[in-house]
């Protein structure tokens, strides 16, 4: 019995031994620190990626940045490389509202030289025109042309001679300058035209082939007048020379919208509008403008479209009205120290 109590004393230390040396292991693991691992350094890059206004506050004050030329401010991870704008911080551009430039902005002279011009190179129609035009906001353009038209040509697939004198021709019609909060040196612009044009013809030397007879005929259609009025759109640039010469293209599409006279034939060319077959028209024209009132109150940030726009440059302040210690056009900190050589002279009692 005693020899039985004693195995049973020995075995019991035994298991508690092994107990107690296991003990602290489990406990130790329990209590253990997660380690960093892939998976927790990617978690909060792969959820929150872009999304800057969750970086943590330490991490905003330790973390490598700088500001972009948009006063943004930008953070760099150090090691990738990466860099990535601060959402919070993110300025809103100014977007340009209205009409920039006063009412009267310009008055602009031009002569279209694309008919003379093009009677070197063998045409055998037109003159010239002279137009005017007002700049209302930069935006919307009337405008006003009067040229003079004159033709004499035997067409190459006619069996006549047309000839018309020198007549005048109007048009009246508008622009619209797309560019128009950009600089109003350079311009795209679409517009609509209304043309009017009194003139008279002959028709000469019309031939026909008799075949009754064997002989070739013809004869002359005598001098009429007509009245012709049409539309035409445009479409156009301007481009500045130097100073204020400019020079721009122009395309137009025009019809025909009524004719009057014509009683033996109808005109070959209507002056203003050119051959009556012909549906796209061109112009080529130097220009003067005049400036009426290009005064501003803000300033184009240089971006074409004009969108961008810019405050008004600082003025130079004279120092009134100014907190003491801040000298005109330095910074809070920045300039010599009063309590030093350079600052306020000491007074010679002191």
């Amino acid at each position: 019995m005693r020899q039985a109590l004693r195995t049973i004393m020995i075995h019991a230390t035994v298991i508690l031994l092994a107990a107690l040396y296991a003990a602290p292991d489990a406990a130790a693991q329990r209590r253990i620190t997660p380690v960093d691992n892939p998976a927790t350094t990617t978690q909060a890059k792969n959820e929150f990626e872009g999304d800057t206004a969750r970086i943590n506050a330490r991490k905003r004050a330790t973390m490598v940045h700088y500001h972009d030329d948009n006063g943004n401010l930008v953070y760099v991870d150090t090691v990738t490389g990466e860099e990535w704008r601060d959402s919070t911080t993110i300025k809103a551009k100014a977007k340009a509202i209205g009409n920039i430039y006063p009412l009267f902005e310009s008055l602009t002279v031009g002569v279209n030289i694309f008919d003379p011009v093009m009677r070197l190179t063998g045409q055998k129609y037109g003159l010239g025109e002279a137009w005017v035009m007002l700049n209302l906001h930069n935006r919307y353009q009337p405008v006003i042309e009067v040229g003079l038209g004159q033709a004499k040509a035997t067409p190459d697939d006619g069996n006549f001679t047309y000839s018309s004198g020198v007549a005048p021709y109007f048009r009246i019609g508008a622009n619209y300058n797309f560019l128009y909060n950009s600089n109003p040196d350079y311009q795209f612009y679409g517009g609509l035209r209304f043309g009017l044009t009194s003139f008279s013809y002959k028709i000469t030397d019309v031939s026909f082939d008799n075949g009754y007879w064997g002989e070739d005929g013809g004869f002359d259609i005598p001098r009429q007048s007509t009245t012709a009025c049409y539309y035409e759109v445009v479409f156009g640039c301007k481009v500045k020379l130097f100073g204020n010469l400019s020079a721009g293209w122009a395309v137009r599409y025009h019809r025909l919208m009524s004719e009057s006279g014509g009683y033996y034939g109808q005109p070959w060319y209507i002056p203003g509008f050119g051959t009556r077959r012909s549906k796209i028209g061109a112009a080529f024209s130097i220009m003067y403008t005049i400036p009426i009132n290009r005064k501003k109150d803000i300033i184009l940030d240089g971006d074409a479209n004009g969108d961008d726009l810019l405050p008004p440059p600082p003025t130079e302040n004279s120092g009134e009205d100014l907190p003491d210690g801040i000298l005109p056009g330095i910074a809070p900190g920045v300039g010599p120290d009063p309590n030093t050589e350079f600052g306020p002279e000491t007074p010679s009692n002191a």
